[in-house]
């Protein structure tokens, strides 16, 4: 077939760029499902509790991937700041992935337990007060929005379900723990919910 058949047909010229494209997409994409670095948990990471599963709703409904990434690239300039790359085991449990390219603010892939859970509460009531340059927007109703754990039981079957079809070893929540939920998460602020997910973050990478 020459090039000036496929150039003058859009259809054929349509129908041979989506074949490429398939086919090295599975290449590159199928592989990846059976690489155990890409499937199992990296070293120390470990399912979330279930006020941190509420806290990272908390994060995703408030829009804060947004502005901030959870994916370190394997560059100097920003292992230096930000600390070991991210690697593909460290995600296993998140559904959906926080990775992100915007960068508004820092990336977060590394922030648990670089402040103090009280910093975080004054940032997150005004960035200001602690950062006196940040744009971040102030946060203030989330220390007066308390929890129910309604649904938290319902979050882990469903979490149970998105982990179990892509991670063969991982832990799934036990029938215990989502008997337990609501108990774990009622009556704690939502504040108190997304900093707790806020300083579990990269904490495993300190085991590597």
């Amino acid at each position: 077939m020459s090039h000036e058949v496929v150039e003058k047909n859009i259809g054929l010229l349509a129908i041979l760029v989506i074949l490429v494209i398939s086919v090295g997409g599975l290449v590159e994409i199928v592989p990846l499902f059976f690489l155990t670095e890409t499937t199992a948990p990296a070293p120390g990471v470990k399912k979330y509790s279930a006020l941190r599963l509420e806290g990272r709703d908390v994060y995703i409904r408030e829009g804060c991937y947004n502005c901030h990434s959870q994916m370190i690239r394997p560059f100097r300039a920003e292992t230096e700041r930000y600390g070991h790359y991210s690697v593909a085991g460290e995600s296993v449990y998140d559904h959906p992935f926080q990775w992100g390219s915007k960068r508004t603010g820092p990336d977060l892939a590394r922030v648990g337990a670089r402040y103090s859970d009280d910093w975080h509460y004054v940032h997150l009531n005004n960035p200001r007060d602690v950062v006196p340059e940040s744009n971040m927007p102030a946060y203030p109703w989330l220390t007066d929005a308390t929890l129910s754990g309604d649904h938290t039981g319902a979050k882990m079957k469903a979490m149970n379900i998105a982990v179990g079809a892509t991670c063969p070893t991982c832990e799934l929540y036990s029938e215990e723990e989502i008997a337990n939920a609501q108990k774990a998460v009622q009556d704690k602020t939502e504040a108190q919910a997304l900093v707790a997910y806020l300083q579990g973050l990269g904490l495993a990478s300190k085991e590597w």
